[in-house]
């Protein structure tokens, strides 16, 4: 077989994770979606985190939209699959307040290209 015609089927033989085709995968990430958002108000409760619930529902929108660019099927299927694993966690109590709170740190700056960005930020 040449390589062409095995680039042409290898899509083909790539086997789905949960989802067949995009919309399958899109009710998956509303559902859950759905299913963190109606979980928030207990997670603030049982965690009693400094922050509200809006600030919560806020940073889940925020989350999710991290990974909007996303179309692959199967990349979405993980994502979904670490989603659900992470809502069971804390939703079981296996997660400490810590745990809780390092979804709300603040986003890390990239790192200084060239020699007069890290003299200025510090580093070598």
């Amino acid at each position: 077989m040449a390589a062409s015609e095995l680039a042409r089927k290898g899509p083909k033989l790539v086997k789905p994770i949960l989802s067949i085709d995009h919309g399958e995968a899109r009710r998956r990430v509303l559902n859950l979606y759905k299913t963190w958002y109606r979980q928030i108000p207990y997670i603030v409760l049982d965690f009693d985190i400094p922050k509200n619930i809006e600030q919560c529902r806020a940073k889940l929108r925020e989350e999710f939209r991290k990974n909007a660019h996303v179309k692959d099927v199967r990349v979405i299927d993980m994502l979904v699959i670490k989603g659900q694993m992470e809502l069971k966690e804390t939703v079981h109590g296996w997660k400490t307040k810590g745990h809780v709170m390092t979804f709300f740190k603040d986003t890390q700056e990239p790192k200084p290209e060239g020699f007069l960005a890290k003299f200025i930020s510090g580093t070598n």
